[in-house]
């Protein structure tokens, strides 16, 4: 049995991939270390409560003694790391929590998996050659686009909002410990995920939530920002993809190949909703689309160019935006009605 430390696995994409993984890879036993903080949410993750392979541990990241006795305890051979703070409207308002856990909680354990995994620089310790420590990043590093183009591995980094810079710092930090140390790094960045287990508030559940509660629908400025929008358990594949397949000290970025704005998204949930759970008043949910004050910096565009995990790796999505839309519409139905 291997063990593999994931962090951040109560929230959103975590939650997902866990149960994913866990189905596929009966000879991993997988360690949760989650700080349980608003996003972190255990009722995600009953389906493998009281799994064989699994545990939960409560904690920080950013407490090094912890993972030291985890390290002491499980002898990891891989991390898939989760955890971060992720809502930009939260990181405007609140940066230095993004800093902690976002830039110094990465360091703290990609340098406590370095100490335990590498003899020296440059050279494993005997048995720990294929150890490996897959980051999850995102899109929003490379800063906004124009109307055209796609985000490419290659392109520099530009990164507009707290959240956004202290994820590009932690996607550094992981990229020089390759360089320097010799770790085995695999870093993935991936455009907007949408599916079952979201935070309530995120863009598509807000919508679904606001609108169920027959209350204004809130859209920033107006509602032309753009987004690539990938369903949660096709990022799942490619993550376990590359962390399985991809090449060490390579980037993969994972895109849904689905852009549309925010216009888009709102009408397209109200649709749905006037056919699966029709206002009592016989009127549309559309009419309760509210323009709010746009937020400090949007980015106006993100798409993501995914060639290279398709084409190295041959990862390919399996939803398209209205197969994926649907089935988040359903789960979130379910939640709230």
């Amino acid at each position: 049995m291997v063990n593999i430390l994931i962090t951040g696995g109560a929230g959103f994409i975590g939650s997902n991939f866990i149960p994913y993984f866990l189905d596929r890879n009966p000879d991993k036993y997988i360690v949760n270390i989650d700080k349980l903080t608003y996003a972190g949410d255990l009722n995600n993750l009953n389906d493998v409560k009281g799994h064989k392979n699994y545990t939960l541990v409560k904690g920080d990241i950013c407490d090094r003694e912890l993972l030291l006795s985890l390290f002491e305890k499980y002898d990891f051979r891989g991390i898939i790391h989760f955890a971060a703070e992720s809502h930009v409207d939260n990181s405007i308002a609140s940066p230095d929590e993004f800093i902690k856990t976002n830039v110094f909680g990465t360091f703290t354990l990609i340098d406590v998996a370095k100490n335990h995994w590498m003899q020296s620089p440059q050279q494993h310790k005997a048995g720990y050659e294929n150890c490996r420590f897959h980051h999850i990043s995102t899109d929003e590093v490379y800063g906004t686009l124009g109307e055209k183009g796609l985000f490419k591995e290659t392109t520099p980094y530009a990164p507009n909002s707290p959240y956004s810079a202290s994820k590009a710092s932690s996607d550094f930090i992981v990229r020089s410990y390759f360089h320097t140390y010799g770790i085995n790094v695999i870093t993935t960045n991936c455009s907007n995920n949408y599916g079952p287990k979201q935070h309530d508030e995120k863009l598509i559940p807000t919508i679904i939530r606001k609108a169920l509660a027959q209350e204004g629908i809130p859209i920033y400025g107006d509602g032309k920002n753009i987004r690539d929008w990938l369903y949660v358990l096709d990022h799942c594949k490619g993550i376990e993809l590359a962390y399985k397949e991809g090449i060490l000290g390579e980037t993969y970025n994972i895109g849904g190949r689905n852009e549309h704005n925010n216009n888009y998204i709102a009408l397209k949930i109200c649709e749905l909703l006037d056919k699966k759970a029709p206002r009592s008043n016989g009127k549309s949910y559309k009419e309760l689309i509210t323009y709010v004050k746009d937020r400090p910096g949007h980015d106006l565009r993100y798409a993501i160019d995914a060639s290279k995990i398709e084409n190295e790796l041959g990862w390919q999505a399996n939803e398209n935006f209205d197969s994926g839309i649907e089935k988040t519409v359903v789960w979130y139905l379910q939640k709230y009605v």
